[in-house]
This record gives C-alpha cells, structure tokens and sequence, in this order.
C-alpha cells in the first residue's frame, strides 16, 4: 500500500489562522460599512499575520505560494481600501486608469506566484513523486 504524505498544521498555528479570518472580515466589514478608522486600524494585524503564516509555512512550496498570494491580496485589497476611504480612488493617473487601479499591481503578483506554482512547479512535484514512488 503506498503511503501519502501529510502536512499537518499545529493547534497554535491554526488558532492563530482563525484569528486572521476574523481580523480580515473585520478589516472587510469596516470598508463596506466606510469605518475608517477601524478598516485602517485591521490592515495591520490581517497583514501581519498573513506574513508570519507564510513564513511558517516556508518549507512547503505550496503553502508558500498560496500564502505569499494572500500577502499580495490582502496588499492590494488594504491599498484599494484606502484609496477609497482618502478619496483619491477616483483621482486620473493615466488615461482611464484611476489611481484605485494601482491595486492590480499587486493583485497581479499574487496571481503570478499562482501561475508560477501550478504551471512549473507543482508538475515537477507531480513528476518526482511518480518517479519516487517507481523506485519504491
């Protein structure tokens, strides 16, 4: 019988994961509902957070680029926000593009991380456990 392997996340890690999803939505209600203050205030434990859970999960090339991902998100989610709440989403900065589009900058390396990993690295991961598992 071939065995798989398992990735595990520790009681602690994962509580603190679950304290990032409320401090998202948080972050996310407070834009919706236009808290400033409090949507401002909730960047700052969501994005801390997210980075130390990616860099927890450092030694995982999958976690790692899903989590970096998430780092970007929540960037480029945070600096729309922002934009709106200062007022400067609106503001021209070159032809039709508002300075609220900035955010695509990030938003678009996260997707890139993604791309990265689905179409180079996880066939090659695909590749050495099929060839690891025909030498077994």
């Amino acid at each position: 019988m071939a065995q798989t392997e398992q990735y595990n996340i520790p009681l602690r890690y994962r509580k603190m994961e679950n304290l990032h999803i409320v401090f998202w939505l948080l972050k996310d209600i407070s834009w919706c509902m236009v808290w400033k203050p409090l949507g401002i205030l909730m960047i700052f434990p969501t994005l801390i957070i997210a980075i130390i859970i990616a860099y927890r999960n450092r030694k995982y090339v999958s976690e790692s680029a899903h989590n970096i991902a998430i780092v970007f998100w929540i960037s480029a989610n945070s600096f729309w926000m922002i934009s709106e709440f200062a007022g400067f989403d609106t503001k021209h900065l070159y032809a039709s593009y508002t300075y609220k589009h900035l955010a695509v900058v990030p938003f678009l390396i996260g997707i890139c991380i993604l791309g990265w990993y689905y179409l180079w690295q996880a066939p090659r991961e695909r590749t050495a456990a099929s060839l690891a598992s025909i030498k077994a």
